[in-house]
């Protein structure tokens, strides 16, 4: 079976296990860019630690979680966004001003909005968290 968007995949599943009040979620694939939305959640502290787990029939991705996403999804389509142009998808995805982040992937990298403000450069928004 193949999966039309494992980014989409991977935030819904943290999304439904977040509501159900599980302590743990299971992500499969894994690829760097997973890992890499996962570190900038993991390092503004909406989820917990992750570890990778080699299996032979796939790697996967456990989660722990801490109850404090209330909400986090993709954005589709993935808008190009100029460096000035934070406020206004930040007012359509996040509920308040200086309340959850935006992903957003940059020449520099994969980065949040606060982080590319500071720099001073734009992107294509990916996914938001609060």
């Amino acid at each position: 079976m193949s999966l039309n968007d494992p980014i989409a995949n991977t935030f819904s599943k943290i999304m439904n296990s977040e509501k159900l009040g599980k302590g743990e979620c299971l992500i499969k694939p894994v690829s760097n860019i997973i890992k890499t939305l996962l570190t900038l959640m993991n390092d503004r502290n909406y989820i917990g630690k992750f570890k990778e787990v080699v299996y032979s029939q796939g790697n996967y991705i456990t989660v722990n979680l801490l109850g404090r996403i209330n909400k986090c999804g993709v954005i589709k389509p993935r808008y190009a966004i100029k460096k000035d142009d934070f406020e206004k998808f930040e007012k359509r995805y996040l509920p308040a001003r200086g309340f959850g982040i935006l992903i957003v992937s940059t020449s520099k990298g994969i980065m949040t909005n606060e982080d590319a403000k500071e720099k001073g450069i734009g992107g294509r928004l990916i996914a938001y968290c609060y």
